[in-house]
């Protein structure tokens, strides 16, 4: 594949699949938080704007000719199904789903940059546009994570303590 577009047009599939993926990770996540207002709050509005996202991105593929892969969607889906079961079966969920949340905006965060920069570089100004909308969505969701991880784990030890409620 030397045509940029066709990356271009290819990764934005892979973006597609991982927001599905994210969707249902947060979906997840959400519904279990009990005892984390604050967490799940954000988590709701990220996952808000995680919905939209993967509206943006089939709107960029429907533009270009292309459209999503229900392969990687569903394949995303599943993975992200197996991710928030596991959350079922460990004593700090809350703890270990933060960490996969930061996780996985880090790599999103990655991903829109390499976007931006194919789009850029094929000539779509509308992609590269919208990528870089996602990409400040990303990080603005990674930096809350990153500024409240401390408080949320110094919770959950504290809850833990006091043997109440502390996994979700």
């Amino acid at each position: 594949m030397s045509d940029p577009r066709g990356h271009l047009h290819a990764w934005l599939r892979d973006a597609h699949a991982m927001e599905e993926q994210a969707i249902t990770m947060l979906t997840s996540q959400s519904q279990r938080l009990e005892n984390y207002p604050e967490l799940k709050e954000r988590i709701d509005r990220h996952l808000q704007e995680t919905r939209d996202q993967a509206a943006m991105l089939e709107r960029c593929l429907e533009r270009v000719g292309g459209g999503t892969s229900s392969v990687k969607d569903i394949t995303a889906k599943m993975v992200a199904f197996g991710q928030g079961m596991s959350g079922l079966f460990v004593d700090d969920e809350v703890v270990k789903g933060s960490l996969a949340s930061y996780t996985f905006e880090q790599m999103e965060i990655a991903s829109y940059r390499i976007l931006i920069a194919a789009a850029e570089h094929a000539g779509d100004q509308e992609t590269k546009r919208v990528c870089e909308t996602i990409l400040q969505q990303e990080q603005e969701m990674a930096r809350w994570l990153d500024e409240h991880v401390p408080a949320i784990t110094r919770k959950f030890l504290e809850r833990d303590r006091q043997e109440v409620t502390a996994k979700h």
